[in-house]
């Protein structure tokens, strides 16, 4: 999760993302932000997240990425 969180942080400082459970639904992370972050996230952790998993629930809140990167390594 530490990792996870370094990502989202060097990507959008301006965010805390440890308390923030709405990052699509209010509109804080945009599309340029998810298509940065989904290829850090692929990279880092060794996962392929594809089209289908781009959902606004796996992206609204750092547990929620964690929860879709933790599924994606267990595949």
């Amino acid at each position: 999760m530490d990792e996870l969180l370094q990502i989202l942080e060097d990507l959008r400082p301006d965010v805390d993302f440890e308390t923030e459970k709405q990052l699509i639904g209010d509109g804080i992370l945009e599309s340029f932000d998810i298509v940065a972050l989904v290829g850090e996230l692929n990279e880092e952790f060794d996962i392929e997240i594809k089209p289908n998993d781009l959902v606004p629930e796996n992206f609204n809140s750092a547990e929620a990425m964690y929860a879709l990167i933790t599924k994606l390594q267990d595949e």
